[in-house]
């Protein structure tokens, strides 16, 4: 049980411990999709998660609709891409952060975090302006974590990322 004092108020809460707590910026892996490792800004402000994307096109693969895409994984490197593919789950209508109404393809892939893992539905959408080629929305961290808006990779660091990254290869 944690105490919090504001003011003359006090809030009494309790963090579930199966909750791990992670920052605004963490480390994660899209192994499904052979990312072995990109920056995420964890938005609790966002429904739902958002993955860069170009080049996207859709096709059919033994009666299932798919998705081919590519992927620049390092923020200012637009160099290497890497071309992924998934089930195209549905094309949802999205909010983008300016406010404009988008028709984005979603899939489902897993994402790891550290020691877990967990499976996701992400929207594929062109974040090149935007600081993270990733967003991880509320939607995905719920049940999961309780996010620090003060803190930066908690659950990940690089050194980590690192280690994994030379296991896959």
């Amino acid at each position: 049980m944690s105490r919090k004092s504001r003011g003359k108020t006090t809030v009494e809460f309790s963090v579930p411990e199966h909750l791990s707590i992670i920052g605004w910026r963490e480390w994660l892996t899209l192994p499904e999709l052979g990312i072995t490792r990109i920056k995420a800004k964890i938005d609790t402000g966002a429904r739902s998660s958002a993955l860069h994307a170009f080049d996207v096109e859709t096709f059919e693969r033994q009666g299932k609709m798919m998705v081919r895409f590519k992927v620049h994984p390092y923020q200012r490197d637009a160099q290497r891409a890497m071309t992924a593919e998934a089930e195209l789950i549905e094309r949802r209508h999205i909010r983008s952060s300016s406010g404009h109404l988008q028709l984005r393809p979603v899939i489902k892939t897993t994402v790891a975090l550290g020691s877990k893992q967990w499976s996701i539905e992400l929207t594929l959408t062109n974040r090149d302006v935007m600081g993270f080629r990733m967003l991880l929305g509320r939607q995905a961290v719920r049940q999961h974590f309780l996010v620090a808006p003060g803190r930066s990779f908690i659950y990940s660091s690089t050194k980590s990322c690192k280690i994994r990254n030379k296991l896959r290869k």
